[in-house]
């Protein structure tokens, strides 16, 4: 009978496969890289195996991003709860933000195909006017949701 994945396993998995999406690369070719198939890739995506420290160090040169990468936003108690201990004293105090998995949607397709879309605009004048669009259609939108009773 399998047991659940380990939390930090399913934790590694998300920016990995966010990179793996953001670079446009598929999991046939990310496996094809590491010398693994893609199903392999697709169990490490999901925390279903264990990502070792050299395939760790190797997935961080070939996705080109350092290996805390894969740690960024670790939550504060599946740290201390890793090793059965608390991290306690040698962390910083928490500023009191909760993640949300729903709050950031960045494992959407939609937003990676939006990202990959901007990041493809050549000139840096058309794309911070598109930043500024967004972000006053976003502005608008919240304060027409304000007004609403």
């Amino acid at each position: 009978m399998a047991s659940k994945p380990n939390p930090i396993d399913v934790h590694v998995g998300k920016p990995l496969r966010l990179r793996r999406t953001l670079l446009g690369m598929s999991q046939e070719r990310l496996g094809e890289l590491l010398g693994l198939t893609f199903q392999q890739v697709q169990k490490y995506e999901r925390g279903a195996n264990r990502i070792g420290s050299s395939r760790l160090y190797e997935l961080g040169r070939i996705l080109d991003v350092p290996v805390s990468f894969f740690f960024d936003d670790l939550p504060e108690e599946l740290a201390g709860s890793a090793a059965g201990y608390s991290l306690r004293g040698l962390a910083e105090e928490s500023s009191g933000f909760e993640h949300q998995d729903h709050a950031l949607p960045l494992d959407r397709r939609e937003t990676l195909e939006l990202v990959r879309a901007y990041y493809r605009i050549a000139d840096p004048a058309v794309r911070k006017r598109l930043f500024e669009l967004a972000k006053a259609l976003a502005n608008l939108a919240e304060r027409a949701s304000a007004d609403e009773p």
